[in-house]
């Protein structure tokens, strides 16, 4: 099944892979380069490419050589990018990724933002190394508003980029997260306490996203329970369940593994659109394989993504068809580094 078709909002996919969202850390000046048009053109016959997290605003930039959406220079620098994905025949959405209190004055110059004033107890990267996550500044409630709107505006800015659409990132512990976690929000506004307060920030910026650009090109990320960069979340099922009841009928859900099997199929039962599975579920070292994949496929998920797979593997879809072996990426190589990026070739027959 991984290599039928599937419609996606407006989009006909080839194939179910997704290549999943990575941090690569190679921007300059918050822009792509040309490697970077390069390194998601390679990887072209993925059914989707969703790319690493982009910040929607200044203050949402999580870490030193990121990618940002929201000026002119940044849109034009994309368009270089999402042009040689379009002309490869591939597919891409950009990835929106607001880090919340995962941040550092020293990254952009402001400091980090949260739904309260509590540090994630972790170290972030800054542009002279890892320094511990400070305590955020807690947005005040017409704040909170700027940030979904933050959204909306990156929303167009992408589309205006080339991209297909836009992945609101509600997982891995940043801005969407923290207001779902009860260990970084503590508020007593309509944007705290209970469930329906907790889920309120995710359900309004994906509806100003949705309302921006259309809700066929709107998706949103979830790592249900992951506990990642300080995170916690209570009632996992329920929080989840009645998150998704909340959200519009947008393109897809994309849903990290990181609740037991049983959790993630009540989940998939409740989304009425696209489900995609990442079987690889907390950030870390397991490699998804095609067999991850195709089980998921038969437990109901519509599209399966692939990440660290894909950093070796540009022609991953091929090697699937063929039962080629995979190369390994090795660690080293995932941030910054000249080598590692666009320099691994298609299998050699």
């Amino acid at each position: 099944m991984l290599l039928t078709s599937y419609r996606l909002g407006n989009l006909t996919l080839p194939n179910r892979l997704v290549m999943a969202p990575m941090t690569r850390a190679r921007a300059v000046d918050g822009k792509p380069t040309e490697d970077t048009a390069t390194y998601y053109a390679q990887r072209a016959t993925a059914g989707l490419i969703v790319t690493e997290g982009v910040h929607p605003n200044a203050v949402g930039q999580a870490g030193p050589f990121m990618p940002g959406v929201h000026t002119d220079e940044q849109v034009a620098a994309w368009r270089v990018v999402t042009d040689a994905v379009h002309a490869n025949g591939g597919r891409i959405f950009a990835q929106l990724m607001h880090g919340g209190r995962i941040g550092h004055v020293e990254v952009a110059g402001h400091h980090p933002v949260g739904p309260s004033a509590i540090a994630s107890g972790t170290d972030v990267f800054t542009p002279t190394g890892m320094a511990p996550a400070p305590v955020p500044r807690a947005l005040t409630t017409p704040e909170v508003a700027e940030q979904v709107q933050a959204f909306a505006d990156a929303a167009r800015r992408a589309v205006e980029a080339g991209f297909d659409g836009v992945e609101l990132h509600g997982a891995n512990g940043y801005l969407i997260q923290q207001f779902l976690s009860s260990s970084a929000n503590d508020r007593t506004d309509g944007y705290g306490g209970s469930i329906s307060g907790r889920i309120r920030f995710a359900v309004e910026a994906v509806e100003a996203a949705a309302q921006a650009i259309g809700p066929e090109r709107v998706g949103i990320r979830l790592s249900p329970g992951g506990e990642i960069q300080g995170i916690v979340e209570e009632n996992v099922p329920v929080l989840y369940a009645e998150l998704l009841k909340a959200l519009p009928d947008i393109a897809y859900v994309h849903v990290l593994a990181t609740v037991d099997d049983e959790v993630l199929m009540g989940l998939r039962k409740v989304w009425p659109t696209a489900w995609i599975l990442n079987p690889g579920g907390q950030i870390g070292p397991k490699v998804s394989t095609r067999e991850d994949g195709e089980r998921w496929l038969a437990n109901g998920a519509d599209l399966i993504s692939y990440g660290r797979s894909y950093l070796a593997n540009p022609d991953l879809v091929e090697r699937f068809r063929l039962g080629l072996p995979l190369v390994d990426a090795g660690q080293e190589t995932f941030f910054q580094t000249p080598h590692g990026y666009v320099d691994y070739p298609s299998y050699q027959h």
